[in-house]
């Protein structure tokens, strides 16, 4: 995990869509962050370990989407060959919370997710300012066309923590709200559901 000091931030930009508008400033505790996305391999793990769905009877994961990448295989889940240290994904909102829960950790706030990303200094990307190219991130592939969590180091944020643009969505723990961003607007409610 990557340690993220506490302190301000700016959240949003002014010139992106309408609801990540309008730049604002956030303060922070410290927390920290994975440094790499969950793989197919680690979720397969906890599939294992915990099952398909939870004590509530809540999926985890899409299974049987064609885009999956963990399958079960002789009685156990298993990462699809050639993809186990890709990103996971076909992960449900409620399996991404359980699978933090199980590692002893926690999903990040958007907010916290945010300033993990773009650091202090109101970078546009994680690497900084400059457009996206093939060294930094996975972008312009195919629906679910992943690449490994560690294949761009030249993408890596302020604060050492990769793969955070591009490669795939990622989960928080915050309902979705327009910005300005407001911890007490009910979006880290976690009782209202994702």
């Amino acid at each position: 995990m990557v340690r993220i000091p506490a302190g301000p931030f700016i959240m949003g930009n002014d010139d992106g869509p309408q609801d990540e508008r309008p730049a604002h400033r956030i303060t922070l505790a410290e927390f920290s962050i994975d440094r790499h996305p969950v793989t197919n391999a680690r979720f397969a793990e906890f599939l294992n370990v915990v099952g398909y769905t939870n004590a509530a009877g809540e999926h985890l994961f899409d299974h049987d989407d064609a885009d999956a990448r963990v399958h079960r295989v002789a009685n156990r889940w298993t990462a699809d060959k050639g993809f186990e240290d890709h990103p996971a994904v076909e992960v449900s909102w409620v399996g991404a919370r359980d699978y933090c829960v199980w590692q002893g950790k926690r999903l990040p706030t958007e907010a916290e997710w945010e300033k993990a990303a773009r650091g202090i200094d109101r970078r546009m990307y994680p690497w900084g300012n400059l457009a996206p190219d093939r060294s930094r991130a996975r972008f312009a592939a195919g629906f679910n066309d992943t690449a490994p969590v560690n294949a761009f180091p030249a993408g890596t944020s302020p604060y050492g923590v990769e793969s955070m643009a591009g490669n795939t969505w990622e989960w928080v723990s915050s309902a979705y709200r327009a910005y300005p961003y407001r911890p007490d607007d009910g979006r880290e409610d976690p009782t209202a559901g994702p």
